[in-house]
């Protein structure tokens, strides 16, 4: 697909040679799902899977005892849940929860990109999990591989109006960037195989597809829960004084993966690039993609996204290229303004006469404990509900659209199951986000998803002391620095760099506008309270009005603002920069 120009001199990936001979995402698939050999299936049929939304793991706290016994690790796939702005129905929902009971762990996850996970589905339940996936009008195309993901969307609860016509936009966008090939169809819903020597195509992707992941989001100012900044393509909305929706400002570049000691790679924020209007904004996504597709790197995976694409080229070019495509130019870009990244918990009224209940889901992990009933709770729900769920960007739920007729039962069965008022969670954990990381996610190098709940614990006792219980600060863990739970955007970060060991970053904006910076890097899992203590002390000191962490932490000189991408990796000629007193507003 790169343009005789662009030839790069170095090889091309070997997944680009994987790809274009896969037969449009084929290979040998269906073969290596039905031997019963082993658990699990090679490497490079896992590679095509993932196009498929499947990732192969294992539990990693077993290994090194099946090792002992000789055996097979325990094997099992992750199949993530492809929705449009996280939305759903009551009777999907339901579906899904007997479906993790059935054929998963019994748990549902919430990703942090409005889509469901199940982690621990057998090789020998995947295919049948995937078809009562589709029986209930959901799927798995696309959600992983190097192709556009589940494209985000901003539930508004305060703007229904609004949201109902982004929605649409967002779907849109879903259905153009699909993959067209049969291979899903054929593999997992038992559809027709194409005829021998008829054609097939990807008139947007081609054969080789992308060079990686893409991921597109949508906002609704003033609310920024989608990160916006943090993504390759952007739409943020913008209204008229009626509220009608009149078009999109487009971002370009964003991205959040990065490796350790790597300074070639680093986390970027997004560019404002223009103006659409809402009849332009699927013309303005497809030709985006093109433009990526055949300019992105394709012999370096670890420099193959979209960010450095632009990072490279320089927005001129890209601009240049796109409206080359479009045939028309960007307009100039609209006013609007971002507050939080945070979701708005509790009942809130919407603007359609309805009112709408966001459900904090600690680390978007859906499931019963003695304290909480939480998947019994939501089972109940959907039985009476009759609006829809929508997925947060930040792993939580919204009970959407509940009418004044239905809502005294459904506060009835919150109560009941002890899931009103947000738990009485204190800010710091209310605005904290996890990834999976261990045990299953094969990259993690530290705790993530089964540690920030703990950590959180320790800390709220420091904020307590310093009495911060109701002020929020952005607080995110990751297993690694792949940055799948948007770490580089939290006011305080921690990224696993090896075992019980994280760096730790400061000073991102509280509107998700500005990256944070590294602090310290390999700080114990048992020092950082130690670390962070003496922070909120001082912060509680000698904040300014109206001054948030991640602003006073740069104020105080813990941190500068963003500078180079180098900023992001340990530095070992130089410790990282102690704090700076500030006198007391």
């Amino acid at each position: 697909m790169n343009p005789t120009s662009d030839t790069p001199a170095k090889p091309l990936h070997k997944n680009e040679l994987l790809k274009a001979e896969s037969n449009f995402l084929r290979g040998t698939i269906a073969h290596d799902l039905a031997d019963t050999s082993s658990g699990t299936i090679p490497e490079d049929t896992n590679q095509l899977m993932k196009f498929h939304g499947v990732y192969a793991q294992d539990d990693r706290d077993l290994r090194n005892q099946l090792r002992k016994e000789g055996k097979e690790k325990a094997f099992s796939f992750m199949a993530r849940i492809r929705a449009t702005g996280g939305v759903c129905t009551p009777a999907q929902w339901l579906a899904l929860d007997a479906l993790a009971d059935s054929h998963a762990n019994g748990t549902i996850k919430i990703t942090n990109r409005q889509s469901f996970q199940f982690h621990g589905v057998l090789k020998g339940n995947l295919k049948p999990a995937i078809k009562e996936i589709n029986r209930v009008l959901l799927n798995t195309i696309a959600a992983c591989g190097d192709i556009n993901r589940n494209v985000m969307c901003n539930p508004n609860p305060l703007q229904s109006g609004l949201h109902a016509e982004v929605i649409k936009v967002a779907e849109a966008i879903t259905q153009r960037l699909l993959p067209r090939t049969r291979t899903y169809h054929e593999l997992f819903l038992d559809g027709e195989l194409v005829a021998g020597g008829e054609p097939e195509e990807e008139p947007i992707y081609g054969k080789t597809y992308l060079p990686r992941k893409f991921k597109i989001v949508v906002a609704v100012p003033p609310h920024n829960d989608v990160d916006i900044w943090a993504h390759d393509l952007g739409y943020i909305a913008i209204s008229d004084d009626s509220g009608k929706l009149i078009g999109f400002n487009v971002t370009v570049g964003g991205g959040m993966g990065m490796a350790h000691n790597q300074i070639e790679t680093f986390p970027r924020l997004a560019d404002v690039l223009g103006f659409c209007r809402v009849d332009q904004a699927v013309d303005v996504a497809e030709k985006v993609v093109m433009v990526q597709r055949d300019f992105g790197d394709r012999t370096d995976r670890k420099h193959a996204r979209f960010k450095y694409t632009i990072a490279d080229r320089g927005l001129a070019w890209f601009r240049k290229e796109l409206e080359g495509r479009l045939g028309y130019e960007l307009g100039t870009p609209r006013r609007f303004e971002f507050t939080d990244t945070g979701d708005r918990y509790g009942w809130v009224e919407g603007s359609n006469g309805t009112s709408h209940y966001t459900l904090f889901i600690e680390n978007g992990r859906v499931k019963d404990t003695p304290e909480y009933p939480m998947k019994s709770a939501i089972r109940e729900i959907a039985k009476v509900h009759r609006g829809d769920f929508r997925l947060t960007p930040n792993q939580h739920l919204m009970i959407a659209g509940v009418t004044a007729a239905e809502r005294p039962r459904i506060e009835q069965l919150l109560q009941a199951h002890r899931l009103d008022a947000a738990n009485g969670a204190s800010a710091l954990r209310l605005n904290s986000m996890a990834c999976v990381a261990l045990p299953t996610c094969g990259l993690a190098l530290a705790e993530s998803e089964r540690y920030l709940p703990e950590l959180v614990t320790l800390l709220e006792t420091e904020m307590e002391a310093a009495g911060l219980r109701d002020d929020a600060i952005v607080i995110r863990m990751t297993g690694c620095p792949n940055g799948c739970g948007r770490p580089y955007l939290a006011e305080i970060a921690m990224v696993g760099r090896a075992p019980g060991k994280y760096n730790v970053y400061l000073g991102a904006a509280f509107d998700g506008s500005r990256l944070n910076t590294l602090y310290k890097p390999s700080v114990p899992a048992d020092q950082l309270v130690p670390l962070l203590k003496p922070m909120f002390r001082q912060y509680a000191a000698e904040r300014q009005p109206g001054e948030r962490f991640g602003d006073f932490t740069i104020r105080a000189g813990y941190v500068k603002p963003t500078g180079t991408p180098a900023d992001f990796h340990e530095k070992k000629e130089a410790p990282a920069p102690a704090a700076k007193p500030v006198a007391a507003s």
